[in-house]
């Protein structure tokens, strides 16, 4: 059974940075489009980053210059280091990707990982 497993969220100040991990574990051929998506209280999951095995890159505005997303294809892992952040930036942070097994190929999520932004 392949799954994402997240790690890295957690409380910062204001300006502060933090990193998330999340991999790719299980059967599986390889790892395609890899991704962070958000969701604040009360508001609808919204893009944060996305990066192609082939590492093309994707952000969304309220991040760019902010935040760096990467991939390191022979781990099936994707991160996002997050410098200054914001009072905004607060949200369960989810990861997602398409997988390739044998005779499958699929999305699938991580179970999420909350950011709190706050002093």
């Amino acid at each position: 059974q392949v799954q994402l497993v997240e790690s890295g969220g957690g409380l910062v100040q204001p300006g502060g940075s933090l990193r998330l991990s999340c991999a790719a574990s299980g059967s599986m051929l390889r790892v395609d489009r890899m991704a962070w998506y958000r969701q604040a209280p009360g508001k609808e999951r919204e893009s944060v980053a996305s990066i192609t095995r082939g590492f093309v890159i994707n952000y969304a505005e309220s991040v760019k210059g902010r935040f760096t997303i990467s991939r390191d294809n022979a781990k099936n892992t994707v991160y996002l280091q997050m410098n200054s952040l914001k009072p905004e930036d607060t949200a369960v942070y989810y990861c997602n990707a398409f997988i390739d097994t044998v005779g499958r190929y699929f999305e699938l999520w991580g179970q999420g990982t909350l950011v709190t932004v706050s002093s």
